[in-house]
Formats: structure tokens, sequence, C-alpha cells
């Protein structure tokens, strides 16, 4: 971005995340892994803008009302507040 004109603008990864059920490859170990990669990367920032990149997960909650398969496995959460699996921001 530096090349463009863009040196001075924030990085922030907006929505990302990895489906716990509902799909291929879709797995609540998969999820965990996915995520678990994101935050263990993000902390550390990039070469050229070091520190913590602010980062959104999708989504806080597994969506029960949303249609079934893969759309309504996004959540760190499911709605009765249980994890769908162990991850860690530390």
């Amino acid at each position: 971005m530096g090349n463009h004109g863009g040196s001075g603008v924030p990085l922030v990864v907006s929505e990302t995340g990895w489906p716990s059920g509902g799909g291929m490859e879709a797995s609540p170990a998969n999820a965990r892994i996915y995520n678990q990669n994101l935050i263990n990367h993000v902390k550390g920032g990039t070469p050229r803008h070091p520190g913590t990149i602010e980062t959104f997960l999708f989504s806080m909650f597994n969506e029960n009302q949303k249609e079934s398969g893969v759309e309504q496995n996004w959540g760190l959460f499911y709605p009765n507040m249980q994890h769908v699996y162990p991850i860690s921001f530390n």
C-alpha cells in the first residue's frame, strides 16, 4: 500500500472465520485451528506495521435461526453461551 500512497492507512481485518459444521471441511477442529492461528498471527502485526491488527471474527454466536447448513455454524459459542470449541485470546 505504501507504493500507492496508502502508507498511513491502518490495516483492519473486517470479517473472517471458519464454519464449525454444515459443509465440507467445516468442523469444530478446523474452525479452532483457523481462528486460533488467525489470533496468533494478528497479535504480531506486519513487518512494516508491528503490533496488533484490529480483527473482527465472524461470528460470536452460532445462529440457530438461519438456514440450516454452514450459515448457522460460524460462531465461537452456541446460543446457550457454551463454547463450540476452545480458543485462547491470550
